[in-house]
C-alpha cells in the first residue's frame, strides 16, 4: 500500500513537471531529446518531463528596437550621429529560435551598416531632407534580410540626425539669415499692401468727391433751370393776362418809360434807347408842351453870344509872325471868289 502511493505521489508529480500554459500572444518552442519537436501556442498543454523541454518563450507582439546613434559619414565628408528604431515582430518562431544566435544584436548591426550605406551616397542637406526616402529603403533592405530569421520588420523611422558643431552654427546662422529674409519680405509685402489699400481709398475717395460734385452740379443746374423756367412762366402769364385785360399802347409806352428810367439811374455807363422808345418820348415831349404841361419858356435866337477869348498860338507871338501870317490870322483876307 505505501509502495502504491509513493508511485501515484512521483506520477502527479511529473504530470505536475510537464504542465505548460502558454499566455496569450505568446508561443512556446518545444525540444524532444534536443530536437525541434514543436510549437506550442496560446492555452493548455502538458509535455514529457525530461525528455521534452520548452527551448525558447517567444513573443508575438510588435516590438521596438531603439539602437544607439551610429557614427555615419556622408558624401560630402561630413560625419555625424543617427539613431535610428526599428519596429519588427517575429513572423517564424522556429526561424525566429534557430536561424540566427543573437537575432536583435543581428537586426542592429545589419541596421547600422544599412544605413551607412544609403547615406554615403547623399550629401548633408540631401540627409537632412530625405529621412522618408531613407526609411522606406531601409525598411525594405531589412525586412528581406531578416527573412531567414523569422524576423517581419514593419517600419524604420530616423530618431535624431545629429550633425557636427560647426555644422550646427552654421546652420544655426542660416536658418537666421533665412527667418531675416523672411522677416524683410513680410514687412515689404506689408507695406505694399498698405500703400495699394492707401492708394484705393484715396482713389474711391476721389471718385466719390468727384461724384458728389457731379450730382450738386447737376442739382444746382436742374434748380436755375426751374428757376429760370419758372420765371419765363410767370413773364407769359402776365404778358398772358396783359393781352386778356386790352392793355392799349400808352400803358405800354409808360412802362418802356419806367424801364429806360431805370436803366439810366446812373450805374450804367451806356444806356441803349431803342428807336420806337425815342420817338415815342419825342412824342410825348410834344404831346405835354402842346397840352401846357412842359417848359413854356420862350428861346430868344437872336441873342448874341458871348465871344470866345481867343487862345493864344503855344508857336510864336503876333510880333514875331510875317506879315502874310499876320494878315490872315487878324481876319483882313477877303476871298475873292465870294
Amino acid at each position: 500500500m505505501g509502495a502504491l502511493l509513493i508511485i501515484l505521489l512521483i506520477i502527479f508529480v511529473l504530470l505536475c513537471m510537464g504542465i505548460r500554459i502558454v499566455p496569450q500572444g505568446y508561443v512556446f518552442v518545444v525540444e524532444n531529446l534536443g530536437k525541434y519537436h514543436a510549437t506550442l501556442q496560446a492555452g493548455f498543454h502538458v509535455i514529457i518531463p525530461f525528455i521534452q523541454r520548452v527551448a525558447k518563450r517567444v513573443s508575438l507582439k510588435e516590438q521596438v528596437a531603439d539602437f544607439p546613434p551610429q557614427g555615419v559619414i556622408t558624401k560630402d565628408n561630413v560625419i555625424m550621429q543617427i539613431d535610428t528604431v526599428v519596429y519588427f515582430k517575429v513572423a517564424d518562431p522556429k526561424l525566429y529560435a534557430y536561424g540566427a544566435e543573437r537575432p536583435i544584436l543581428a537586426l542592429e548591426n545589419l541596421t547600422a551598416t544599412t544605413l551607412r550605406n544609403l547615406v554615403g551616397e547623399l550629401e548633408l542637406d540631401q540627409t537632412l531632407t530625405s529621412r522618408d526616402n531613407i526609411n522606406s529603403k531601409m525598411r525594405v533592405i531589412l525586412d528581406e534580410a531578416t527573412d531567414p530569421w523569422g524576423i517581419k520588420v514593419g517600419r524604420v523611422e530616423l530618431k535624431n540626425i545629429i550633425p557636427p558643431e560647426e555644422i550646427q552654427r552654421s546652420m544655426e546662422k542660416q536658418m537666421k539669415a533665412e527667418r531675416d529674409r523672411r522677416e524683410t519680405l513680410l514687412e515689404a509685402e506689408g507695406h505694399k499692401q498698405a500703400s495699394i489699400t492707401r492708394a484705393e481709398g484715396d482713389k474711391q475717395a476721389l471718385v466719390l468727391k468727384a461724384e458728389a460734385e457731379r450730382d450738386a452740379a447737376i442739382a444746382r443746374a436742374t434748380g436755375q433751370a426751374e428757376s429760370i423756367r419758372l420765371v419765363y412762366e410767370a413773364e407769359a402769364k402776365g404778358i398772358e393776362m396783359l393781352k386778356e385785360a386790352n392793355m392799349d399802347e400808352r400803358v405800354l409806352l409808360i412802362k418802356k418809360l419806367e424801364a429806360l428810367e431805370k436803366m439810366g439811374d446812373g450805374r450804367a455807363t451806356k444806356i441803349v434807347v431803342p428807336t420806337d422808345l425815342a420817338t415815342a418820348a419825342a412824342d410825348l415831349t410834344f404831346k405835354t408842351e402842346m397840352l401846357g404841361f412842359g417848359n413854356n419858356t420862350p428861346i430868344d435866337t437872336k441873342a448874341v453870344k458871348p465871344a470866345k477869348a481867343k487862345a493864344e498860338d503855344p508857336c510864336c507871338i503876333d510880333d514875331d509872325k510875317g506879315a502874310t501870317t499876320q494878315h490872315f490870322a487878324k481876319g483882313e483876307h477877303v476871298d475873292f471868289q465870294a
